[in-house]
């Protein structure tokens, strides 16, 4: 009999994606604007991030987890927050990302640093992909990936030592979901983050080994910046009437630190799950 507390991997899987069918439809009925070919294309200078940089709790534990005769797969390398620093220390980085942004970033930040031993497949994952790496990382991706199940057993295939995962112990979308309600006039559709990983692992038969590390609040340099990513959070049309009630919101909601901006300066958590693959 299947219980709350240990469903089956087939219940678990239905409810990952239904999560993820919920925040798409929402999306698609209520959206003012499309996507573009390349969402993150336009925000992509954003993730531009120091390999050599210190005291990231999360890559200090990604550090210390590398061995320097081991390939490293990065799956949504996005612009190498993660690829760049592991590629210092490993043998080699295997980095898997669709996004021409994204990898413009990632492609910079080889050329400034003078790292060499990155291989790029531009692609999404799986999409046919037959690698093969000591270690594989997901982080802050899979949220919204609705056959997590073929996406997790390829990544296990991929991988001989060590797989792991990185992400919010809340849906991405959280910051601006308070946003988003005020503009389209009901709540968000949330997607699954780490606490439903975590029960998928267990619904597959995985023990992993979890640690928790305080996540820097989202926080933006300015009001123009805010309000663009917001809109592509609220996917609402520029000089629209729902684009009036968006600004509205920032002007009565965001609040000031230190030169800073940001809905709410209340910290969160980053999980760094690992695990053996089978």
């Amino acid at each position: 009999m299947t219980s709350v507390l240990r469903p089956s991997l087939d219940i678990a899987l239905a409810e990952w994606a239904d999560r993820v069918h919920g925040d798409k439809l929402q999306v698609d009925r209520l959206r003012e604007v499309p996507d573009g070919p390349d969402f993150y294309g336009p925000i992509a200078s954003m993730f531009k991030a120091d390999p050599q940089r210190a005291n990231e709790p999360v890559l200090d534990i990604l550090r210390g987890m590398i061995r320097a005769d081991e390939t490293w797969l990065d799956i949504g390398a996005g612009g190498g927050r993660y690829s760049l620093p592991i590629a210092l220390r490993a043998k080699q980085v295997i980095a898997v990302e669709p996004s021409d942004g994204m990898l413009g970033i990632l492609r910079g930040g080889m050329a400034e640093h003078g790292i060499s031993n990155i291989e790029i497949h531009q692609s999404r994952w799986p999409a046919g992909l037959h690698l093969q790496a000591d270690c594989s990382l997901i982080s802050f991706v899979g949220n919204d990936i609705a056959d997590i199940g073929l996406f997790v057993d390829a990544m296990e295939r991929s991988t001989r030592r060590m797989c792991t995962f990185v992400n919010l112990d809340r849906p991405p979308a959280s910051a601006f979901a308070k946003a988003f309600e005020h503009v389209h006039g009901e709540p968000r559709a949330l997607l699954p983050s780490l606490p439903e990983f975590l029960a998928l692992l267990l619904a597959k038969g995985r023990l992993f080994e979890v640690r928790l590390v305080p996540r820097p609040v989202m926080s933006f340099e300015n009001a123009e910046q805010v309000l663009t990513a917001t809109r592509r959070q609220t996917w609402v049309r520029e000089g629209g009437e729902k684009d009036q009630r968006l600004q509205d919101f920032l002007r009565t909601n965001l609040q000031e630190r230190d030169g800073r901006l940001a809905f709410s300066w209340e910290p969160s958590t980053i999980g760094v799950v690992t695990w053996s693959p089978r």
